[in-house]
């Protein structure tokens, strides 16, 4: 370990390996510093992504897909099915494997990794600017410079707050979620499930990810405005009571997930923020794995070049945020009105809305129909819609993370 890096990472999920990756690919000296001991593990994630959106940055590979989606079926409140098929639909991943898989691109292109690292601090120079991390390892303090700091360490980032930035949530925008590993559950195994109710899972939604011989992940997301009624693992055991009762519980996760448009600010002077850590998930669906991936690519990416100019003013950095708002960030402003109108439908628009779209002949039961029908009376969304959806119906598919 040397004693100055041109980029240290915090994190090493999707966005931070996916940033230490091509940082280093771009002729950067990269430092990940990871808190946990093993690199994707707990799994904090559904682990649902879409086809289109990780083919457009790696291979699918058969070592961490734990099974392959082509359909999925919205289910009302009062229990009628709208199934909506593409044999591309996309996968639920063994995040370990996944994790592990792009931390070692990372490595093989010359990041260098530690695990059981917690940072603990920023340090900054005469200007105030953040120029390295205090983190603690092993029972030891150490202290290392860097050109730039890249904080990945997820929602309401800690890195994000020292280095001055703003990066707390308002409830609404924030989805307090609950999840359980099953064994012995009876479900399609192309398929995944979403439930949406108000009464079950006010302001979000219940999933239910099949993984493969019986195995599937099924959890619940609701909206912080609403956890402090009632915890989001009541509701949970509610639905599997109800649902699966012969099933059983394998392993619990619980987490927050950000339903927000991209934080106000993701760059200062020899910092950048990606990830969960930058509200960069889907504010509707709250998918985050191919958004992070695609945030930490770019960030790493401009990351290299600024490292190379010699130039890592928040004026340069800001080319990053240029690149995801055309990527991605614009799309989420839209979705997140979208969530807006959404997760304000009561049981009675759902149900009305399910029935409708099954009025319909099989072909022309799109994701498109759905929002069409379920925001008639709000005309300018639906225009919205469109704009997110014509392109890729498996974009709907990706999925709480």
């Amino acid at each position: 370990m040397s004693d100055h890096y041109d980029v240290i990472v915090i994190g090493a999920g999707p966005a931070g390996s996916m940033a230490a990756w091509h940082a280093s690919l771009g002729g950067a000296k990269v430092l990940v510093l990871e808190k946990d001991r093993d690199i994707g593990l707990p799994v904090r994630c559904a682990e649902g992504v879409g086809a289109a959106g990780l083919q457009s940055l790696i291979e699918a590979d058969p070592r961490w897909i734990a099974n392959k989606i082509e359909g999925i079926n919205l289910i009302s409140p009062h229990g009628k099915r709208v199934h909506l098929a593409n044999e591309d639909f996309g996968y639920v991943l063994n995040r370990k494997l996944f994790d592990n898989f792009l931390a070692e691109k990372a490595s093989k292109a010359g990041a260098e990794i530690l695990t059981k690292a917690y940072a603990e601090e920023l340090l900054f120079d005469e200007k105030g600017d953040v120029n390295g991390v205090v983190f603690s390892r092993f029972g030891k303090r150490l202290s290392l410079r860097a050109k730039i700091v890249m904080g990945a360490d997820g929602v309401e980032s800690r890195v994000g707050r020292w280095a001055g930035i703003r990066t707390q949530l308002k409830l609404r925008d924030i989805e307090t979620c609950v999840q359980f590993t099953m064994a012995n559950v009876d479900v399609t195994p192309s398929d995944c499930d979403f439930y949406f109710s108000h009464e079950r899972a006010p302001g979000g939604y219940i999933w239910v990810f099949p993984k493969g011989d019986g195995i599937a992940n099924v959890g619940l997301g609701i909206s912080g405005e609403y956890a402090q009624y009632q915890s989001p693992l009541r509701y949970l055991e509610d639905f599997v009571q109800e649902h699966f009762p012969k099933a059983s519980v394998l392993t619990t996760t619980v987490g927050g997930v950000p339903v927000a448009p991209t934080n106000k600010q993701i760059v200062k002077n020899g910092f950048m923020l990606i990830g969960d850590a930058a509200h960069q998930a889907n504010p509707i669906s709250g998918g985050g794995i191919v958004p992070a991936m695609v945030a930490g690519k770019l960030a790493g990416q401009v990351a290299a070049e600024a490292v190379q100019t010699g130039d890592v003013s928040a004026a340069f950095l800001k080319k990053y945020e240029r690149q995801w708002y055309k990527s991605e960030g614009n799309t989420h402003k839209i979705t997140y009105r979208l969530k807006e109108a959404v997760y304000k439908l009561t049981d009675d628009d759902l149900n009305k809305t399910a029935d409708s779209i099954l009025s319909l002949p099989e072909g022309k039961r799109t994701i498109v129909a759905v929002f069409k029908k379920a925001l008639y009376n709000k005309p300018s969304l639906i225009l919205d819609a469109l704009k997110v959806f014509k392109m890729s119906i498996s974009e709907v598919f990706d999925p709480l993370s």
